[in-house]
């Protein structure tokens, strides 16, 4: 076994139909996708926190984003689950990356959302930064800075419920937990599992999101082959947050009728 299992994990579900995983990004939980209920209509809708977020316990030992994945094979395994869709943001996008790559009879369609299958050597410099405050500071003391690069300024200046639950969560966020997150994002590196990604997949990106972003989309647009490109306008890194109903449409109407289990 890895440095991870899914023992300790609390799997949450709504819905019914075909089941659809939803891996949240950095320094929140599985709320993260309250926004996306309306898919419970014709998906199960499969949430969890990932570890040192929310209610699942802080690893005592450093992991990677293979270690992600290989946890939520476990998790599915456990549960008599063999095929699942996927639809990943950030740091959820890497492990959707990486799972569809090394299990790919597991996965009937991918969603990709603000995401990078590596960060440039300056975002990996960053990683290590912040991961050092999260540690000496706590994630608290980020979260004005956090807010800029997640939304827009006027979407920050309007507060509405999705940017209070990111800042009320962010505030609430481990430091260790966090901060181990931040350094398996700055080791990553996923480049080569994109030729092996076989699921039809959405790559989705605010438009406004950092340029490097911009770039992974499209690198990932053009490096799965099975892939298209989706721009959430006026959004940046939290885009699915920033323009939810866009973004529902966007996921059902790409997963449309997806086969039973």
């Amino acid at each position: 076994m890895g440095a991870l299992n899914g023992m300790d994990i609390k799997l949450h579900t709504a819905g019914s139909g075909p089941p659809l995983v939803l891996l949240h990004c950095l320094g929140v939980d599985y709320k993260f996708w309250d926004f996306a209920t309306p898919l419970a209509g014709n998906y199960c809708l499969m949430r969890y926190d990932l570890p040192g977020h929310g209610e699942t316990p802080i690893p005592r030992v450093p992991y990677q984003i293979s270690d992600l994945s290989a946890q939520l094979l476990g998790i599915l395994k456990s549960r008599g689950i063999k095929r699942v869709s996927i639809a990943g943001i950030s740091l959820g996008g890497l492990i959707a990356q990486h799972f569809a790559a090394h299990y790919p009879e597991t996965v009937e369609k991918l969603v990709l959302i603000d995401t990078t299958p590596r960060y440039t050597d300056e975002l990996r410099a960053m990683w290590v930064e912040r991961a050092a405050t999260a540690r000496t500071q706590g994630v608290a003391s980020m979260v004005p800075g956090l807010l800029k690069i997640w939304f827009s300024d006027a979407c920050v200046a309007n507060d509405p419920p999705g940017v209070r639950y990111v800042r009320e969560t962010l505030q609430k966020s481990s430091g260790e937990g966090y901060a181990l997150a931040c350094e398996a994002l700055g080791a990553a590196d996923l480049r080569d599992d994109a030729r092996n990604i076989a699921a039809p997949t959405l790559v989705m990106c605010g438009e406004n999101d950092i340029p490097s972003f911009l770039d992974s989309a499209r690198w990932l647009a053009d490096n799965i082959k099975n892939a298209k490109l989706a721009w959430l306008p006026q959004a940046r890194h939290a885009s699915v947050i920033e323009c939810p109903d866009l973004a529902v449409k966007l996921i059902g109407d790409f997963l449309g009728r997806l086969r039973a289990p």
